[in-house]
């Protein structure tokens, strides 16, 4: 079902070390209860892009909300020079990552109208700490859109300083979806196989779905990198997961 009728609008909420972050929420207008999304924005930063994102979850019939991951390095900075900040920094340090997480959780679950369940949902670097929020936050269900370094390590001169989270997948608390093109590099079809292996023997719930003639940031209308067919697929494949695990019965 669509709803038309949305109320979005930048917030602040309490993130890791109970800071003051900035945050950009879109809801439903009425009063039926549902599920929550938290949108990881990707490196690139809290742009234009993920807030359309952000808006289209609620069009779906959830509380959404995508936090400003870097409110800390570059407050009012533009999208463009907050990322630029951020990767000289070697990028979002993952207990920062996951206070901010909580702290987004907690905002869709509060309103009357949550059914009390959220699910988080990242692409590219996002992809990746949307994991990390799978293994540490409680949340429902995880998807990661082509998350790099989820396994594997960045090569030699790569601006994200980070570390793989192969020794953590048996703690991963929810339902994890993967996204991923056959043409990407990071991550590779060798690391998602590796993945999908460390999901197998730790006995987690998962749902991978792998896109030939797509590689990177498939779904980034905005770029050359756009796959139509991967794209519509994955949206199809990220609408029936959120509704299995996060939405209400009937939303």
């Amino acid at each position: 079902m669509q709803h038309d009728a949305v109320l979005a609008e930048t917030i602040g909420i309490r993130g890791h070390g109970d800071d003051a972050i900035e945050a950009y929420t879109a809801r439903p207008m009425d009063a039926t209860p549902r599920g929550g999304v938290i949108v990881i924005h990707h490196m690139p930063g809290y742009d234009a892009a993920t807030k359309e994102i952000t808006r289209r979850f609620a069009t779906l019939g959830y509380h959404a909300i995508c936090p400003n991951l870097y409110t800390r390095e570059a407050p009012g900075a533009d999208p463009d020079d907050a990322a630029a900040t951020a990767r000289a920094r070697g990028g979002e340090p993952g207990a920062q990552l996951v206070g901010d997480a909580a702290g987004a959780a907690r905002s869709p679950s509060s309103p009357p109208t949550s059914n009390g369940r959220v699910g988080t949902l990242g692409f590219c670097s996002g992809g990746r700490q949307s994991v990390l929020a799978g293994i540490e936050v409680d949340v429902q269900a995880a998807i990661d859109c082509y998350g790099a370094f989820v396994v594997g390590t960045p090569p030699e001169g790569f601006p994200l300083r980070v570390r793989p989270l192969d020794d953590r997948i048996g703690e991963l608390r929810a339902p994890l979806l993967g996204l991923f093109g056959n043409d990407d590099s990071y991550p590779s079809p060798a690391q998602v196989d590796e993945l999908e292996k460390l999901l197998q023997h730790h006995g987690k719930v998962y749902e991978f779905h792998r896109y030939d003639d797509a590689g990177h940031a498939f779904f980034s209308v905005d770029r050359p990198s756009y796959r139509v067919a991967a794209a519509v697929d994955g949206w199809q494949r990220i609408r029936e997961f959120l509704a299995r695990h996060v939405a209400t019965r009937g939303a």
